[in-house]
């Protein structure tokens, strides 16, 4: 049994699919196939049920590649613990934002990054929560930013800021001279929120929960600064994040109006596996997130 082994079984359980698994894995499809049943053979269980056009796993090998993933995140550490005699500034991190954060967040913070840790580059992700856990907990994400609450006992995370949310308006709207909004009051408007999946739309029903009434009119949009621009052509109103209100962000066409208070707001966290040995890397990252003062939000 080797490492290569285990990290093909893995791939393959993640695209359950051999011909994706070994383009991931860079090795040729008849040699991964040829490893994982060499590895089946020591083991003397089937890994994985093999269909005409699919692939499964079976219940041993599902507990063989959980198994498999531990393995391969601890001998992961291994290197990050080399690096603690190192500068653990000084090598790449992977890091991944939700969409709702990166836009506003990413432009201010890889120059303040780069001041603190000049030879750290970072490989950026934008995904849904859903999606950044897995390759968090894969080992794919060294760091991810995200909403609480999150994680079990095997993640850490630290609290970055607390931010509230505020409804955008056309500046055609009969709320356009309002000066608050109460979160109830949005079951009798079109609200524009992102698909589902998003976890910001999660957090936005949870705070206004009439918006799950049968009857109140929701429509979805892929991205915030897609929905931004869905307002301002007068289709509805929607509800943003204060880092997404700043003056680079500002139009004629649109107004901001807070929520009464108490406002709806969410926290923002850095979240990393428990494992992670690069403790730097959360100082470096949470003193250059507090650098980039960003709008309406409080630090922690």
């Amino acid at each position: 049994m080797t490492l290569n082994e285990l990290r093909y079984i893995v791939a393959v359980a993640q695209e359950l699919n051999f011909r994706r698994a070994a383009e991931k894995a860079y090795i040729s499809q008849p040699a991964l196939s040829l490893a994982i049943q060499k590895l089946e053979q020591e083991l003397a269980v089937q890994i994985f049920e093999r269909g005409k056009n699919s692939i499964s796993v079976t219940p041993t090998g599902q507990a063989i590649i959980e198994q498999a993933q531990r393995v391969l995140e601890e001998a992961e550490r291994i290197r990050e613990i080399a690096l603690l005699g190192q500068s653990q500034l000084d090598s790449p991190l992977r890091i991944g934002v939700i969409h709702s954060v990166g836009p506003y967040l990413l432009p201010d913070l890889i120059p303040a990054l780069k001041s603190i840790a000049p030879h750290m580059p970072l490989e950026v992700e934008e995904n849904i929560t859903e999606n950044l856990e897995s390759r968090l907990r894969n080992g794919k994400l060294d760091v991810i930013i995200i909403a609480l609450p999150f994680g079990d006992a095997s993640i850490l995370t630290r609290p970055l800021y607390d931010e509230p949310f505020s409804v955008v308006v056309n500046i055609e709207h009969h709320w356009f001279a309002r000066r608050s909004i109460h979160a109830q009051e949005l079951t009798g408007e079109k609200v524009l929120l992102l698909d589902n999946g998003h976890c910001f739309s999660n957090q936005v029903v949870e705070a206004c929960p009439e918006l799950n009434r049968k009857g109140v009119e929701i429509q979805q949009g892929t991205s915030l600064e897609t929905i931004r621009n869905m307002v301002a052509s007068g289709l509805g109103i929607t509800v943003l994040p204060a880092s997404a209100n700043s003056a680079r962000y500002s139009s004629p066409l649109l107004k901001t109006i807070p929520f009464a208070r108490p406002a709806p707001s969410r926290r923002v966290a850095l979240a990393w596996r428990k494992s992670f040995a690069r403790t730097q890397v959360i100082d470096a990252l949470t003193q250059a997130i507090a650098e980039t003062k960003l709008t309406g939000v409080t630090l922690l």
